[in-house]
């Protein structure tokens, strides 16, 4: 029995101004899978992303995400994925605690410290719970923000550089998270120049170049067959 689709695109185009973002790209990824994002600075990996996650809309073609329609069922694909973006998206003026407490109230999640605090904990920022994102490092900023994305408990997980500003034991964290995202059955695109690192945690893999498709196949084929090592996107670059 083929195994049921956790994402699908077909075609999807989206243009800002007169320059094309994503130009006819298609994909399918099952329940419970991990898709490598991989391309150079301004490939479309961030386009392809927000649209996925409807942050914005396609301007031709069509997606579904758990079977939900990216056009006409936006309320029900928001609720199932969760984006991890370049921007933080945080109160500065509140503390770490405060914006997680305003992030599960408005999912009607536990809002409670005794429900958060564990979050603050996985993501290293227990000891910072009660000081605001403001005087934060930009690597803590992101830990902050991963926080929220785990809080979500989405389905179909979305990671946008997810190893950027973070030092090593940073890198490492967002390597257990996604681990712990598989574990639970969630599906989980990673966008990434991290090519090895990102490519050990998902099967898949896929290169956009100029918004168009240009390689799919094994992610741990990924560096070697796409071009994209003999190019310097490979671990640390």
């Amino acid at each position: 029995m083929e195994p049921q689709l956790a994402v699908e695109a077909d075609a999807l185009c989206r243009r800002y101004g007169r320059r094309w973002a994503l130009v006819d790209v298609s994909l399918r990824l099952a329940r419970g899978a991990a898709l490598l994002v991989a391309g150079r600075n301004g490939s479309g990996k961030s386009t392809l992303l927000r649209v996925l996650a409807t942050a914005i809309r396609a301007d031709r073609g069509s997606g579904r995400i758990l079977g939900h329609d990216l056009r006409s069922h936006t309320t029900q694909v928001r609720a199932c994925t969760a984006l991890l973006s370049h921007a933080s998206y945080l109160y500065d003026a509140l503390t770490a605690l405060e914006n997680l407490r305003i992030a599960a109230r408005f999912l009607e999640r536990d809002a409670r410290d005794a429900a958060l605090m564990p979050l603050l904990e996985l993501v290293g920022l227990a000891d910072r719970a009660h000081d605001a994102p403001v005087t934060f490092s930009a690597g803590m900023r992101k830990r902050l923000a991963l926080a929220r994305v785990l809080l979500k408990d989405a389905s179909v997980v979305l990671l946008d550089e997810p190893y950027g500003q973070l030092d090593p034991p940073g890198f490492r964290l967002v390597d257990g998270v996604v681990r712990t995202l598989r574990a639970r059955g969630a599906t989980v695109l990673i966008a990434s120049h991290q090519l090895a690192r990102a490519g050990a945690l998902c099967e898949r893999g896929l290169v956009l170049e100029q918004g168009r498709l240009t390689w799919q196949g094994p992610a741990n084929d990924l560096a070697r067959s796409s071009g994209l090592e003999a190019a310097g996107l490979e671990e640390g670059a």
